[in-house]
């Protein structure tokens, strides 16, 4: 089993590393934000969800071909 401590450490080790690439993330996605008092639907935050996601993988992807 796991120590507790480690799977804390590598939690939070993602979570910065989540964090780090979040501006990286956003402006590969290249999703405008929405208008003040409007509110997306369920099918147009999923399909965000999906660009940001992408979008995430890139980004990581790239930050490890950078640091190679």
């Amino acid at each position: 089993m796991a120590d507790p401590s480690s799977t804390a450490n590598d939690q939070q080790r993602r979570y910065r590393e989540f964090l780090d690439l979040l501006p990286l993330t956003l402006a590969l996605a290249g999703l405008p934000q929405s208008e003040h008092g409007r509110y997306y639907n369920e099918e147009q935050i999923e399909t965000r969800v999906f660009a940001v996601r992408h979008a995430y993988k890139a980004a990581r992807q790239l930050a490890r071909e950078l640091i190679k």
